[in-house]
């Protein structure tokens, strides 16, 4: 990940490859129109995805944005891929996960069966890949799979990359009570992981991710839940959290994970939704204008929400006060 600047940096603006220069050459190249794919645009994806190694961190970014970009396109770039090299694990993993990215925008799979199947044989042809198990793992939270199966696919995914970002944030999801879990689950979640995870692992920010969630969660209710919403972040472990992570998360080179601005996006709405806009400020300016969709677009347009807070950042800096 490049070194972060002190500069105001660009206008704010959504960006699915985060700092990522050659994913954003990719994406630029890839066609998002319907019909036939183009040969070239194969050759491409999966030059890019070989060249990318065993980097296990950079690969899931990399197939994890370019499986939603094709999945909201009407692209059949994937199954263009699978078909010309039915036995490679690059092309098995991107099919798969374009499949759950389709699946997760209209909550339920197409051929689930084959999914499931094509996973397993990415992972048997790439025996040391987490990124297969990650992918059934998004499978299990749209079947619902009985926590039994959840726990072991997880144990797959993690014992290959211990602190795999996305392995995390799809085990949060299948736990939320929005998807047929509970709240006492994903507090037990983080009970459990919090104290093993480095202050810079990739997966840092599950614990911010699950209480920005949550804030929101409670903002929607309306009422007294709303108004009193904020109060989660004062005092105890997440209190302590937050402050860890506005002192650190920032810093340059403190992360080097191929998704840290999407982690400092959070970092920035959490410290807005506490009251704490002037802590905000040093974050907003690290992140140069990169705006991600979630957690900005919970109430609004997320580039202009972004921009709001942002703003509010910058005057209570230079006006010494804070603000939620």
């Amino acid at each position: 990940m490049a070194l972060f600047s002190s500069r105001t940096g660009k206008r704010p603006h959504l960006a699915p490859a985060l700092d990522d220069v050659a994913l954003v050459r990719v994406l630029r190249q890839v066609s998002k129109r319907g019909g036939g794919v183009k040969s070239t645009e194969v050759n491409l994806v999966a030059a890019f995805l070989e060249e990318t190694g065993d980097n296990w961190d950079r690969r899931s970014h990399r197939v994890t944005v370019l499986a939603g970009e094709t999945a909201e396109s009407k692209s059949d770039l994937a199954s263009a891929w699978l078909t010309r090299e039915p036995k490679n694990p690059d092309a098995l993993v991107f099919h798969s996960w374009v499949g759950v990215m389709r699946g997760l925008r209209d909550r339920h799979l197409e051929d689930a069966a084959q999914l499931v199947t094509q996973c397993h044989r990415a992972a048997e042809l790439r025996p040391a890949d987490p990124l297969p198990w990650v992918a059934l793992l998004g499978m299990a939270r749209l079947e619902r799979y009985p926590q039994s199966e959840v726990n072991a696919i997880w144990r797959e995914a993690t014992g290959r990359d211990r602190w795999h970002r996305e392995a995390y944030l799809q085990m949060l999801a299948h736990l939320s009570p929005e998807e047929g879990g509970s709240s006492a689950a994903v507090l037990d979640f983080i009970d459990v992981v919090r104290a093993r995870i480095p202050a810079n692992a990739p997966c840092a920010a599950i614990e911010l991710t699950a209480a920005v969630r949550q804030y929101q969660g409670l903002v929607a209710q309306g009422g007294v839940r709303a108004m009193t919403a904020g109060q989660l972040w004062e005092g105890g472990q997440l209190a302590a959290s937050l402050e860890q992570a506005a002192s650190l998360w920032a810093k340059p080179g403190f992360f080097q994970h191929a998704a840290a601005q999407a982690d400092l996006n959070v970092l920035a709405y959490a410290l807005c939704a506490a009251g704490r806009a002037v802590d905000a400020n040093h974050v907003f300016e690290a992140l140069q204008g990169t705006v991600t969709p979630w957690p900005w677009n919970d109430d609004g347009p997320a580039v202009q929400r972004f921009e709001q807070h942002k703003a509010k950042a910058e005057r209570g800096r230079q006006g010494g006060v804070g603000g939620a």
